[in-house]
């Protein structure tokens, strides 16, 4: 997975905007004030840049400021309400260094009331972050926090600030915060914070906690580029079992991502070793309807591949009986859980079904997680979501079968199935 893109940052900068903050960037409000705090001298030239700003003239409104802030022994609540209007002008301009030069100066003064000395700061912070000094917007949002700000909008910008001056642990422990808290209140974490907590965690080497991470991704914001991190991490996870590549693969027809010819013709082939050609013919049938096979110089061998299936599934079929018969005589329930599944498979639902519950109770099996986990896929193919999951929930191997169960429950949930 790749670490978090700087678009991200352009589209927090977007979001910022000074706009926002009207009470501190209305210039009318700003006018009437400079009549009554200023003297006449001083105010002139700060309503005639008051006119000019309505006028949109805001390179000229700006140099007006800089002649009535050239007039000398100004008082405090002069220079203060020059300040005032001059990032109300800079704010319709865009030109974020005046706003930052005339919030500090505001901010600085220490004059405005406690709810617009925070929103103040907030604008503050907001133009240091569009500015890209980092280091400064995180010191200004950590400063609207500490006098009492409480708009959690801001979070982001100030983890974000954080990471990008470097202070990565800091900007981790607030993440951290807020993923509790979000687990605490029941509420769905930000896409963003899973993205740092991810990235963090490959970091560090920290595979168990990207992994999280990304099944938290996949669970609460389910895009396919999450899904596709996560399964291919799975095969990467220490004690994973290489026998559950076809069962890694079924989640992966599911979610559509069997696409290329050699996926469709790897997944069929382990379909008829493991004893499911009606399973192998499907998925050949997807290949050829995706035009991924039959297409090309391999065609015949797409064909022979489709052939061998069909052959297989014949022989399969004339055998079935007596091999129903030997499992249901067998001590242990294996045959019964793998007959069951190719019942399934090849449309016989309710027998199959049947046999595979009645095989995982009699008990005795070599891969007991794993028969649980096919009859987990079994159900939900049958359409019975809420057996399945619960079947899926008793999942419990650190193989790979848990987590398998886990993504099938996600994806149950997700496809609506």
């Amino acid at each position: 997975m790749k670490q978090l893109r700087l678009s991200r940052i352009a589209v927090l900068i977007a979001a910022i905007g000074f706009a926002a903050i009207p009470e501190l960037t209305n210039i009318a409000a700003n006018q009437a004030y400079a009549q009554e705090a200023m003297r006449p001298e001083i105010g002139r030239i700060v309503q005639a840049a008051g006119e000019l700003y309505k006028a949109k003239k805001y390179k000229e409104a700006l140099s007006k400021i800089h002649e009535a802030n050239s007039i000398g022994g100004k008082t405090v609540n002069e220079s203060f309400t020059i300040e005032r209007m001059r990032l109300s002008i800079a704010s319709a301009a865009g030109d974020n260094d005046t706003v930052i030069r005339a919030a500090e100066t505001i901010v600085s003064a220490n004059k405005l009331g406690g709810k617009e000395q925070l929103q103040m700061i907030q604008v503050l912070a907001n133009a240091y972050f569009k500015a890209g000094n980092y280091a400064k917007a995180a010191q200004w949002y950590n400063r609207y926090y500490a006098d009492g700000g409480t708009d959690p909008s801001l979070r982001p910008y100030l983890i974000q600030a954080m990471s990008q001056s470097g202070d990565s642990a800091k900007a981790m422990k607030e993440i951290n915060a807020e993923l509790a808290a979000d687990e605490k209140a029941g509420r769905t974490p930000s896409l963003t914070n899973l993205e740092y907590l991810a990235n963090d965690a490959l970091k560090r080497k920290d595979m168990a906690t990207y992994s999280s991470a990304l099944e938290k991704m996949v669970s609460f914001h389910g895009k396919k580029e999450f899904w596709v991190n996560l399964l291919n991490n799975i095969e990467r996870k220490p004690g994973y079992s290489e026998r559950l590549k076809l069962d890694l693969m079924r989640l992966k027809l599911a979610l559509g991502q069997i696409t290329k010819t050699s996926d469709y013709m790897d997944m069929s082939l382990f379909a008829i070793q493991a004893g499911y050609p009606a399973e192998a013919i499907k998925v050949i049938d997807a290949g050829y309807k995706a035009g991924a096979l039959g297409e090309g110089k391999d065609a015949d061998r797409h064909k022979r591949l489709r052939d061998m299936a069909n052959k297989t599934q014949t022989e399969t079929n004339s055998s079935l009986a007596a091999s129903e018969a030997e499992a249901k005589a067998a001590k242990d329930g294996n045959g019964l859980v793998n007959i069951g599944f190719a019942y399934v498979t090849a449309g016989q639902v309710d027998k199959g079904l049947s046999m595979m519950e009645e095989g995982i109770a009699k008990g005795g099996l070599k891969q007991e997680d794993d028969a649980k986990l096919h009859l987990g896929v079994a159900q939900l193919q049958a359409g019975k979501k809420a057996n399945a999951i619960k079947t899926f929930k008793t999942v419990r191997g650190t193989d790979g079968t848990a987590d398998l169960a886990r993504y099938w429950v996600i994806y149950a949930n997700q496809s609506g199935k």
